[in-house]
């Protein structure tokens, strides 16, 4: 019998990270879970989403236990990979952290599935029978959850790997509509006479997860770029060629670059001394975030007047960051909003806004404001992902049996919160009835973002605590 330690499932997240991941493009990822069970001998099930569930009978003494679902996604948010289906993820390990050089790492959800599919391939590990399911597009729209069908799992009790807080069990996540937004653009010869040409670059942000970060004090760069346009038109007529801000969906905006025209130089020029204080006095904890104006070459076309108008009017209406605090969870965010992205596209300007909120109405109705906000300025609105919140018993025995294997595996007792992040959850309890979840994992910090990082430590501990769970559910 050979056992499995946490060794074998960082040699698989290694494996897994010399594959390209990005939402909607999770086919290679796939073919390798399906080759992973090929080679295993295990059933198996891929549907049109590209979601996989691999199938392995119980062990020896465990054939009447009721089955187990291990629930991770295959996909990861691709931050500073200027070419997300190729660029590798260079990871390293520093003062007992894992971090990648210069891009997300992937650890959300690498690590989880890595765990899964070391218990897959162990003949040493005590277990029920197991379900282990991998999802695609969870970071950009749950359409995997979302469309499975009802019979793609048959197990009611699920462990999520997919949490990021060690010291947590999570309970309860935020419901989310993620929209995107596209704004009619028209094109202009640029203005005759002695304008000046400039590049703006903002970098340098902590940007983050745009559910648990943010109630951090992050400068998002769209908040950024909207008060630099604002005080160079309060000085002169400027025009926009391109806009680029922000590198994901799902987060906050840590990025920016933007070509613009003026007709004089002091009104730029003075500008990048006046955001770079604003920045550091309003978001003190956000300061690594700089704004930088160089002079570039001329561009062929500009965005009309009235297009950059309505953008910056229906910014204005959109709420950026905490809307609402929780009156019944403690230093809990109820509702927020994120601009994810802005982008300069053929024939229109594309913005995405991802709300989140513990009350489903609230959620439903911010967005539809948020919607109504883009309409007034011409712009249509499209909804790519509703997920409904989800909260568990939290006195539930599957819950205190998981507690309890804390305390017995780590000598500590974990919290049990609802986190202000969007779970498959909500899609799994609509699908599936009277299924039970207990969400869990290693210490992930900055997930989403360049700085992303994972505890080495706690990916051991967490492996530990899940091969006693699983001992346990017999």
């Amino acid at each position: 019998m050979t056992k499995i330690t946490s060794e074998r499932v960082l040699s698989i997240f290694s494996e897994l990270n010399q594959i390209p991941r990005p939402s909607h493009h999770e086919e290679r990822v796939a073919d390798y879970l399906c080759q992973f069970a090929q080679r295993l001998q295990l059933d198996y099930e891929r549907d049109a989403e590209n979601c996989v569930v691999i199938r392995k009978p119980a062990t020896p003494g465990y054939e009447a236990a009721e089955p187990i679902v291990l629930l991770n996604h295959m996909d990861m948010v691709c931050v500073g990979m200027s070419d997300p289906l190729n660029d590798p993820i260079v990871a390293y390990v520093e003062d007992g952290w894992m971090k990648a050089r210069g891009t997300s790492l992937g650890a959300d959800n690498g690590i989880g599935l890595s765990m899964a599919l070391a218990v897959l391939e162990s003949d040493s590990i005590a277990h029920p029978a197991l379900e282990v399911i991998t999802t695609t597009n969870e970071e950009d729209g749950m359409s995997g959850a979302a469309q499975l069908s009802k019979d793609f799992l048959h197990g009611r009790k699920v462990i999520n790997l997919d949490s990021e807080d060690y010291d947590t069990i999570t309970t309860g996540a935020a419901g989310a509509c993620l929209q995107f937004h596209r704004l009619p653009m028209q094109l202009e010869q640029p203005p005759i006479g002695q304008y000046a040409w400039y590049s703006i670059r903002f970098e340098g942000g902590l940007g983050g997860h745009s559910g648990v970060d943010i109630n951090k004090g992050r400068c998002s760069a769209v908040v950024a770029v909207k008060a630099l346009l604002e005080a160079i038109g309060k000085a002169c007529d400027y025009r926009i060629a391109n806009i680029q801000v922000g590198e994901a969906n799902a987060s906050i905006a840590s990025t920016a670059n933007l070509t613009i025209c003026v007709p004089t130089t002091e009104a730029v020029v003075e500008q990048e001394k006046y955001i770079n204080k604003w920045i550091r006095h309003e978001y003190p904890a956000d300061a690594n975030l700089h704004c930088t104006i160089q002079s570039c070459d001329p561009q062929d076309k500009v965005i009309t007047k009235d297009t950059v108008d309505a953008l910056l009017c229906a910014l204005a209406k959109t709420p950026q960051g905490v809307v609402k605090m929780s009156e019944v969870m403690q230093d809990t965010v109820e509702t927020s909003n994120n601009i994810g992205r802005i982008v300069t596209e053929p024939d229109h300007l594309f913005v995405s806004t991802h709300t989140r909120s513990f009350i489903d109405a609230v959620m439903e109705q911010l967005s539809k404001d948020i919607a109504a906000n883009f309409a007034s300025v011409g712009a249509a609105s499209e909804t790519i992902m509703s997920a409904p919140a989800w909260q568990e018993d939290q006195h539930s025995p599957f819950l205190q049996l998981t507690s309890d294997t804390f305390l017995d595996v780590l000598g500590w007792r974990p919290r049990m919160v609802a986190m202000h992040f969007v779970l498959e959850a909500g899609f799994f309890v609509e699908h599936y009835p009277g299924i039970q979840m207990a969400s869990i994992g290693p210490r992930i910090v900055e997930p989403h973002s360049a700085s992303e990082r994972v505890e080495m430590k706690t990916i051991d501990d967490i492996w530990q605590v899940l091969l006693e769970l699983l001992k346990r559910l017999k």
